[in-house]
């Protein structure tokens, strides 16, 4: 069978197989290269379902045919590579509705840039984007269960779905929303694929309720694994299965559109800056701040700040400087510390938002007073806009920059999301440091939401060297018993992917991982939906498939 031609009978939208294309889908923002055999971009919901039934029907004959949806393609874990045919949506799922109340609908093609712009125009802001916000789209938000610098505040992605549209493995269209007592009741009698669904959920939930609630990780934010134990809420007789679909990673259905729940957007910011040098601090600091109730709190090693100073230029265009010379003087401060050798070792942003001007900024003031007269950090207010945004940019942009501007080597996110409980960070870093130590020829920067204990490093390896390739397999075991050790989750934001799947059932044990294959079968019995992620993860594949070419 001639995979493309019979794709393009079924299919109104785009059916693409040339090299070019594939070669471009063969990637995304992670460190692994996966070639499809086509690239569908759907017109419409009836291509979706024409697509899940053509799998379904030629499975048997084709056992590796599957569908991996994809809209932005940032993911950092190869969360939208597949080898068999990737399900596009940027080209036509990229409608957004109106703001309606508190909400607002987006198809998954909807680039967050522009929905933010559109719930703006409301004073409402969904909260839950991740620092990629300028690149990246609904439909991985969703998915990933996203989260970023607000949710120390607001929580994750997770939290702002009212409701899902959703094409099952009978390819049919589905509803997923909260249901009442009543509701479920309706749903648990419906003989269909979907009435399926709901008995086989509500029994695998209730049956293992403890389990699951006993295996929830006990940090602030996970994106590892289902997430079972967020389901049924025995107290408000609640069940509600977007809190699953959301973060599984397009695995048990394909997303064609997500209504999602809006917060007001605060008026004004004050942001405090503060120069760390001894990193050991870190636990009693985040004691000291969490107190307060900022609305993020961030955080960057000295190797990121270089990098925004060594390429400063490039810096200046995502700034969307046009005179250059006048962004120098900006970054004056940041260049004479450079030329001294006095960086720090970390930057702390503490950010405080709310209605009231002068409430906001005495509380900024108030924090920088108690860091310097507590730790006597070197600390200061932000004193403009163009400043606060020369430090978030600092923040949010420095793995693009590493992605394009380093010449031999290039990033390797595979320990780039872990997070441990605050309260542990002074046990837990001493100890990463030593482990990342054993490896010194492994260059890296380290970034995070520090008020959440959650950490992003980014190493930057010559993945053509094989030395540097070895590394992966041997610092990333290690990096994540340390992290279980101490209660934590191996990703808080960026989901499992190709590169974490196949650590999960070490995170969760036997008995919770049986659980999640599972909850695979019964949404997706043929494996046609992202297969080797959540469930069915092999590390000799996804190493197998470290990219070398860049």
């Amino acid at each position: 069978m001639n995979l493309v031609e019979e794709l393009k009978k079924i299919i109104k939208g785009d059916v693409l197989s040339d090299e070019g294309t594939l070669a471009d889908y063969s990637h995304d923002a992670s460190l692994f290269e996966l070639k499809p055999q086509v690239v569908v971009c759907p017109k419409d919901i009836d291509d979706l379902k024409s697509l899940v039934k053509f799998v379904t029907e030629h499975k048997k004959e084709m056992p590796d045919l599957s569908l991996t949806g994809r809209s932005g393609g940032t993911d950092m874990g190869g969360g939208s590579l597949g080898d068999s045919i990737i399900v596009s949506f940027g080209k036509y799922f990229n409608h957004l509705g109106q703001v309606r109340g508190d909400e607002i609908s987006t198809e998954p093609g909807v680039y967050y840039r522009d929905f933010e712009k559109e719930t703006l125009k409301a004073g409402l802001i969904m909260p839950s984007y991740p620092a990629s916000r300028e690149i990246c789209a609904m439909g991985g938000i969703v998915n990933n269960n996203s989260g970023g610098e607000k949710s120390l505040n607001y929580g994750k992605t997770e939290k702002y779905v009212k409701s899902l549209k959703v094409v099952l493995s009978d390819g049919n269209e589905c509803i997923l929303e909260a249901q009442d007592a009543e509701g479920l009741k309706n749903k648990i009698a419906l003989e269909t694929l979907e009435g399926e669904i709901y008995r086989k959920m509500y029994d695998l939930i209730s049956q293992n309720y403890d389990l699951l609630q006993a295996a929830k990780p006990k940090v602030s934010k996970n994106s590892a694994g289902y997430y079972l134990w967020n389901v049924w809420d025995k107290e408000k007789k609640v069940f509600d299965l977007t809190k699953l679909f959301t973060g599984a990673q397009g695995t048990l259905g394909l997303l064609a559109a997500a209504t999602l729940k809006l917060v007001p957007a605060e008026k004004y910011s004050a942001l405090t800056i503060a120069f760390l040098n001894d990193t050991s601090l870190i636990p009693e600091i985040v004691n000291t701040v969490l107190p307060h109730r900022p609305e993020s709190f961030e955080g960057y090693d000295d190797n990121t700040l270089r990098l925004a100073i060594k390429f400063f230029p490039s810096f200046a265009k995502l700034m969307g400087a046009r005179n250059i010379i006048s962004l120098s003087w900006q970054f004056l401060p940041e260049f004479w510390m450079f030329i001294k050798g006095g960086i720090p070792k970390l930057i702390l942003q503490i950010e405080f938002a709310g209605n009231d001007q002068a409430e906001v900024r005495r509380q900024a003031e108030a924090i920088a007073k108690e860091l310097e007269a507590k730790f006597k950090l070197a600390a200061k207010v932000a004193e403009s806009d163009k400043e606060i945004r020369k430090y978030w940019l600092i923040r949010r942009e420095s793995f693009n920059l590493l992605r394009h501007k380093i010449k031999d080597k290039h990033t390797a996110p595979f320990i780039d999301d872990i997070i441990v409980p605050p309260a542990r960070l002074g046990e837990f870093l001493p100890e990463l440091n030593k482990i990342l130590a054993d490896y010194p020829r492994l260059i890296y920067t380290i970034a995070g939401h520090i008020g959440d204990g959650n950490f992003h490093i980014i190493p930057l390896m010559n993945l053509e060297n094989p030395k540097d390739r070895e590394i992966i397999g041997l610092l990333g075991p290690r990096v994540y018993e340390l992290v279980l050790k101490y209660g934590g989750s191996i990703t808080a934001e960026h989901n499992d992917g190709l590169v974490r799947s196949p650590y999960l059932r070490e995170m969760y044990g036997d008995k919770v991982y049986a659980l999640f294959e599972e909850t695979k079968r019964i949404f997706d019995p043929q494996d046609i939906f992202n297969p080797r992620k959540k469930v069915g993860g092999n590390f000799e594949f996804s190493a197998a498939h470290i990219r070398k070419n860049f």
